[in-house]
């Protein structure tokens, strides 16, 4: 049996795999800071992009964007702030923040899916 960090490692790699056939270009992964963590980063044509991937087998827990509540909204939007100061982007950087969402073997992004706080 996998555990969640495996899983997780995997399916974020789908995802990433997914935005580089979008055409964007991954800066990072799985960065962290004590704030939190973000899931991927990078630039879709102007954008400064912070994505979370979310993953469910099935919808017996409902979508899995729905996990992406208010608190993890504001834990992703520190961290994407602590970013920008940390690299040197300013708060004028056009960024935005876009959810992965992989339903079994379903997989989509949702661009804008919360904005800046």
């Amino acid at each position: 049996m996998k555990n969640n960090r495996k899983i997780g490692k995997e399916y974020e790699d789908k995802a990433r795999r997914f935005l580089e056939s979008l055409n964007y270009k991954i800066l990072e992964t799985n960065f962290r800071c004590k704030i939190g963590e973000i899931d991927i980063i990078g630039q879709d044509n102007d954008y400064l992009v912070f994505v979370e991937v979310k993953y469910r087998k099935n919808d017996k827990k409902g979508d899995p964007s729905e996990a992406v509540n208010y608190y993890k909204q504001r834990t992703i939007n520190k961290v994407a702030n602590y970013y920008l100061m940390k690299k040197g982007y300013g708060y004028h950087t056009a960024s935005r923040f876009d959810v992965v969402v992989i339903l079994d073997e379903d997989i989509r992004v949702i661009k804008n899916a919360f904005y800046s706080m």
